[in-house]
């Protein structure tokens, strides 16, 4: 691959299309099943071990991806709408108002046009969301940096560490392809669809806050951009007119949501108040700052290990120049998975919507001259990835 594959290249100048919408999604489709191929194999690769341990273990499978920990709260949604309610023996509350309505609307909805359980079709949602997902990821790496770029991202992403639920009847997998889809459409200027695509990222998980964000900065940057640049208020506001309702358009699912819980309990802050009794109020990390204080010292330090990798990517991120979009959603995605108090166990799911963070290393895989070294470092993660998923999803849990 000739090094210029390897630079972002500028949006808006994208590589020409055929005509019209189908040979356009034809066309779309056919460079990125590659990445869907590579994808779809290691999630396979996640199943088959599953399976096989659930065997040789003697568990259902099935169970453990469609019957265990939020799958069964957006299944009870999905069957009876919002209204129920734990009393834990410490006095604390659960609410399902907690979880966004999109998931288990879909699978109501699928269930009734199908012969599908709310399980099955919670699965079906997740399975499909995470191949619209690598897609979107794959396209988004192919723009900035080429179609390897991108193909290795999205394998990257199918062997996160806690890839296995995208496996699961969760959120994770719808979010990030309305996510990943979203800031392809910033990258090429379609800001209606990016906002129409937020809308329902709002609809689906708390986090869509920052991709809210993503939106709204980079269009806040735009607008003084040019008008620094010497340009009138009233020419800049008219030429970014769909830029601005794009924007407009965003938290509208979000703002939906909690507007909906504010007054279905009769209060303005009832859905922080929710999220608080689910233990998941911002702290600003304290939380995880004394999880780790309270861990054995080889424990505390691999914790710290992992969080400096973490910090490193970030810092990588921004050496790489990534588009402004890539960067604020990415950062806050990671900021709003570890400032919370809820469970640490949860928060590495939390971060893997945040796919901008493996592009570094998607970018220099790809630079390899050999196309035997990518495959083999992607063959043991998704090994390892397939292993872990394994043992988390046969254990106790929550992931």
């Amino acid at each position: 691959m000739s090094d210029h594959q390897l630079r972002p290249r500028l949006p808006g100048a994208p590589a020409p299309h055929p005509r019209g919408p189908g040979p356009r999604t034809a066309a779309a489709l056919r460079a990125a099943a590659p990445a869907l191929a590579v994808y779809a194999a290691v999630r396979a690769l996640g199943l088959l071990v599953l399976w096989a341990a659930a065997q040789a273990f003697g568990k259902d499978p099935l169970t453990r991806l469609t019957g265990r920990w939020d799958s069964v709260w957006y299944q009870r949604i999905a069957e009876n709408g919002y209204g129920y309610t734990v009393t834990l023996p410490d006095g604390a509350l659960h609410s399902d108002l907690a979880f966004f309505p999109l998931l288990p609307a879909l699978e109501r909805g699928i269930r009734e046009v199908t012969l599908l359980t709310l399980g099955g079709a919670g699965l079906l949602v997740a399975w499909t969301a995470g191949l619209l997902a690598a897609w979107g990821i794959f396209a988004v790496g192919a723009e900035l940096y080429g179609r390897r770029t991108g193909v290795v991202l999205a394998a990257l992403w199918g062997v996160y560490p806690t890839a296995f639920v995208q496996s699961m009847a969760y959120t994770e997998t719808l979010f990030t392809s309305l996510a990943a889809w979203a800031l392809y459409a910033v990258l090429k200027g379609r800001w209606l669809v990016a906002g129409a695509l937020c809308v329902l990222a709002g609809l689906t998980r708390p986090s869509a806050a920052g991709l809210i964000a993503a939106l709204a900065i980079t269009a806040g940057v735009t607008l003084v951009r040019e008008y620094r640049a010497g340009q009138g208020i009233g020419p800049v506001l008219r030429r970014n007119a769909r830029m601005i309702a794009g924007v407009a358009l965003a938290p509208l699912g979000w703002l939906a949501y909690v507007v909906f819980v504010a007054v279905r309990e009769g209060s303005p802050f009832a859905y922080f108040d929710v999220q608080a009794q689910w233990g998941n109020s911002i702290d600003g990390g304290r939380a995880l700052a004394a999880f780790i204080a309270g861990l054995p010292l080889p424990a505390a330090l691999g914790l710290c290990a992992a969080l400096g990798l973490l910090g490193w990517l970030v810092v990588l991120c921004v050496r790489q120049r990534q588009p402004l979009p890539l960067l604020v959603y990415g950062i806050a995605i990671v900021v709003i998975s570890l400032v919370g108090a809820g469970y640490f166990g949860s928060r590495p799911r939390l971060m893997m919507p945040a796919f901008p963070l493996l592009l570094p290393p998607a970018a220099a895989l790809a630079r390899l001259r050999s196309t035997e070294r990518p495959a083999a470092v992607i063959a043991v993660l998704a090994c390892a990835s397939a292993a872990y998923g394994a043992w988390t999803l046969l254990g106790t849990g929550p992931p």
